[in-house]
């Protein structure tokens, strides 16, 4: 018994705590393992575990391995993926149109005249500067359109 550590103060975790120091004795002093409790075998069998070395790391040359196993495997069909993820995007993007066209249409009249209240009114100072900003990314849109646009890089 380790009479360093105070009791605790609840009497299960004092009972898993003397389990635990009596493993950790009898392992210490390789007494037979089918001595004491269930509880007692069972911590002996974690001290066992912990006191064993961890498994060896990674080999020193795993990234040079890696690299070749890379190398080495064969390519994939970078334009069939794509094609077919392309289909997908589109096939996706088409069944939302659909589910929010359903959704407008079965519930619309209940919550579009709320959305109308959130607009502002066409004499107001907030539409202007909607079409200002409206109008700054067209133009950009636009200018980056123009033939002959050198890219970046």
């Amino acid at each position: 018994m380790n009479h360093d550590i105070p009791p605790f103060d609840d009497p299960a975790q004092e009972r898993e705590w003397q389990a635990q120091e009596r493993a950790l004795r009898a392992e210490r002093l390789g007494l037979d393992p089918s001595n004491g409790d269930g509880r007692v075998r069972r911590y002996r069998l974690m001290a066992r575990a912990l006191r064993e070395p961890l498994p060896s790391a990674l080999p020193d040359d795993f990234a040079q391995q890696m690299a070749a196993r890379v190398a080495t495997a064969p390519a994939r069909d970078e334009i069939g993926d794509s094609r077919s993820e392309f289909i997908l995007m589109g096939l996706l993007g088409v069944v939302l149109v659909v589910a929010a066209g359903v959704v407008t249409a079965d519930y619309g009249a209940a919550w579009l005249p709320a959305f109308r209240l959130l607009l502002p009114q066409p004499s107001s100072s907030a539409t202007e500067w909607l079409m200002a900003l409206g109008g700054c990314v067209a133009a950009t849109w636009l200018l980056g359109l123009r033939p002959g646009r050198r890219l970046a890089g």
